[in-house]
């Protein structure tokens, strides 16, 4: 929602412009005129830009600084994150970055194996997108037959039953649930055991470059990711998701028959 963001940064910045001129300049016109008819009364402008910059200041940095909301669109996280999730992401986690320009002012961390990123993708920069982190910059990373090999050694995999799913995710019922074994990391991912809807995306081997990260949906049959697109810069990055707060499958219903409270307040792993 790049508009909102906008939006957010001029109309703080336009109402604190106003508040700064009314203390330093209009205020001592109206004190020096009051009593003359209505010149000492506060323009209705001054008193809307008081009323509201506080507020559009405090969500501007909480926005773009500590947590920003964002809601998955699609199934290509499945089962980590489904369809209608309302998610936090850590603005900080990463390093400090400016709203809009989403340039970094102060580093703080770097995304590690494992994390789960909103990111604007290279082909569609209006856009925000959701992943894992699967290569780090320098690593080698060969996708084949299913399989995920990180600097030549394969990831392990556990098969712990069959998936069943609700709502917008009822398509991927009777996909492999499997637990994937990242080094220090541990997370559930989804595999289609019939033909699949895309091309897998066999790659590699594969050495991502550095400033950038080899990313991948959970979802492995049903995401577009850097099997298809190849690797996400760093600056592209804007937080690590790291709560579920909310799940509404479809908000057209305005979450009447699709509210799932069970989600609500969930970590991401």
């Amino acid at each position: 929602m790049r508009w909102f963001e906008i939006a957010l940064v001029v109309l703080t910045l336009l109402s604190g412009l106003v508040w700064l001129l009314d203390n330093l300049f209009l205020a001592k016109r109206r004190a020096a005129n009051a009593g003359l008819l209505d010149e000492g009364r506060e323009p209705w402008y001054v008193d809307y830009a008081k009323a509201f910059f506080p507020v559009l200041a405090i969500v501007l940095v909480l926005r773009s600084f500590v947590a920003e909301p964002f809601r998955i669109p699609s199934n290509s996280m499945m089962p980590t994150l489904l369809t209608g999730d309302f998610i936090l992401v850590n603005k900080f986690a990463y390093g400090l970055r400016l709203p809009i320009s989403n340039t970094k002012i102060v580093p703080v961390g770097e995304p590690e194996r494992g994390d789960v990123v909103v990111f604007k993708p290279p082909q569609h920069p209006e856009q925000d997108w959701i992943k894992r982190v699967i290569g780090l910059p320098g690593d080698t990373i060969e996708y084949k037959d299913n399989q995920v090999f990180v600097n030549g050694k394969p990831l392990a995999y556990e098969r712990v039953g069959e998936y069943v799913g609700v709502g917008s995710g009822a398509e991927m019922t009777g996909a492999s649930l499997l637990v994937e074994q990242i080094p220090g990391h541990e997370h559930q991912v989804l595999e289609i055991d019939r033909l699949p809807f895309v091309d897998q995306g066999e790659k590699g081997p594969m050495t991502v470059p550095a400033g950038h990260y080899f990313v991948m949906g959970d979802n492995r049959d049903r995401s577009d990711d850097s099997r298809f697109w190849g690797y996400l810069p760093e600056q592209n990055i804007r937080g690590k998701a790291f709560l579920i707060w909310l799940n509404c499958d479809s908000i057209t219903s305005l979450c009447k028959h699709n509210f799932d409270t069970s989600r609500i307040g969930n970590r991401i792993p």
